[in-house]
């Protein structure tokens, strides 16, 4: 029997075609009734359908010359009596009148399944006399797979697939049938194109109205004559790769020094004052912390000048491994402090300075604490002003007083300065 999509079956490798039953010999109404009055006036019980109908009429028809076979060697057996024959006689009546019927009826209802098909598969059924191209013969609709049909295909291109003989085309065939049993178990149904009120036609759309696009916003692109790296076309293709520095020591993300909340103060004031504007973006810069490298030997001098006094030069730290004996504070490209120590034999600090406007972010508690760490098994001595405030800074990380020395800085100190000019010795015993 034929099967449809909406039947739920048992497994596809399981199927096999069902035996043909013997069926009861009963008499029948020989009032032959036309296909056209079936398909008009279709019967209301759910189970009826037509393929299935048709599959039995042409199984009579198959098993038409077997039965007779059957039914003369029984003639030929039984010889008992008169009543015998004239049962045998009304089998044979029943029998035919049964062919009888069923030959007028089935060319009319296979013609009406082919119309079925050809309307459910959306294919037009050529002429009598004219096939595919104008040839000769009838083109067969499309129509689906039945379980059986299934089956079978999947066992032909598997045995085939076995021997190494199959095509590409025949496994991509066997494995897009394997997922449609699949898809069937696990009871996923699927809209095909040969389902019956499927539409088969495109719905054009409409073309959607267009605002044009003002002249303006066309001489403003016109304008733009640069294009910053982030906002670019490049940017977008390359991606960001944060670069990487050298003698990287630390990140700082969190402190805010005096000068950053001073310039978030004078943006916000221009955002309130200039609203219509565009207001550039401001970005997020850390505090970095670095060893000395020969780029900044400018601003370190500048900033050692500013903080004690001229005419000081730290170039030669470069050649007594700066990795280890400098941590230069930075703002981008801006130094904003710096720490050095004389060498890792001696470990005395030289110089430990902040820019002006960087206070109370606790870059010099940063830098000492790296230079320090670098020099874990030594101890460390540095001079002090006497009336400097480093001095709280040293005492917490645990310097201790040796010695008092008078007019320490009265060689390198200008008259008019405020920073006394004698010095405390202090050590970091470890």
């Amino acid at each position: 029997m034929s099967w449809t999509p909406d039947d739920d079956d048992d497994d596809d490798e399981a199927y096999t075609e069902a035996k043909p039953r013997r069926a009861k010999r009963r008499k029948t109404n020989t009032s032959k009734a036309t296909a056209t009055d079936a398909v008009a006036n279709p019967v209301a019980r759910a189970s009826t359908s037509l393929t299935s109908l048709l599959d039995v009429f042409q199984h009579g028809l198959t098993t038409r010359a077997s039965q007779e076979t059957r039914d003369d060697g029984n003639e030929g057996s039984k010889n008992e009596g008169e009543n015998e024959k004239g049962d045998q006689n009304q089998s044979e009546s029943e029998n035919d009148g049964f062919e009888s019927t069923m030959e007028g009826l089935l060319p009319e209802y296979l013609e009406v399944r082919q119309v079925l098909w050809a309307q459910s598969s959306g294919v037009a059924l050529p002429d009598d006399n004219k096939g595919v191209d104008g040839g000769e013969g009838e083109l067969e609709p499309v129509r689906p797979l039945s379980r059986f049909e299934l089956a079978r295909i999947v066992a032909l291109v598997k045995q085939r697939k076995a021997r190494h003989i199959a095509s590409p085309f025949e496994w991509i065939a066997l494995r897009k049938l394997q997922l449609q049993q699949e898809r069937r178990r696990a009871g996923i149904r699927e809209s095909s194109s040969v389902d019956i009120g499927t539409p088969t036609t495109l719905t054009v759309l409409d073309v959607p109205h267009t605002v044009p696009i003002p002249y303006v916003v066309f001489e403003g692109l016109r304008a733009i004559q640069t294009t910053r790296h982030e906002h670019s076309f490049a940017a977008r293709v390359y991606g960001h790769t944060p670069q990487k520095t050298p003698g990287m020591i630390a990140v700082d993300w969190e402190s805010r020094p005096p000068w950053t909340l001073l310039m978030d103060d004078i943006h916000a004031h221009y955002e309130l004052a200039h609203p219509e504007r565009d207001q550039p973006e401001r970005p997020w810069i850390p505090i970095t912390y670095v060893s000395l490298r020969p780029s900044h030997l400018r601003q370190v001098h500048d900033l050692l000048a500013r903080v004690f006094w001229d005419g000081i030069d730290v170039s030669d730290a470069l050649h007594y491994t700066p990795e280890r004996c400098t941590v230069i504070a930075m703002y981008g490209h801006l130094v904003v402090g710096a720490a050095l120590l004389s060498s890792p034999q001696e470990t005395y600090i030289t110089y430990l300075a902040v820019r002006a406007g960087w206070e109370n972010a606790e870059i010099a508690t940063t830098m000492l604490y790296h230079l320090i760490a670098l020099h874990p098994h030594r101890d460390i001595t540095l001079h002090v002003s006497a009336n400097s405030p480093a001095m709280l800074l040293y005492n917490r990380f645990g310097f201790k007083a040796e010695e008092f020395i008078a007019g320490f800085y009265e060689a390198y100190l200008d008259t008019n300065s405020r920073a006394s000019k004698n010095a405390f010795r202090l050590r970091l015993r470890r």
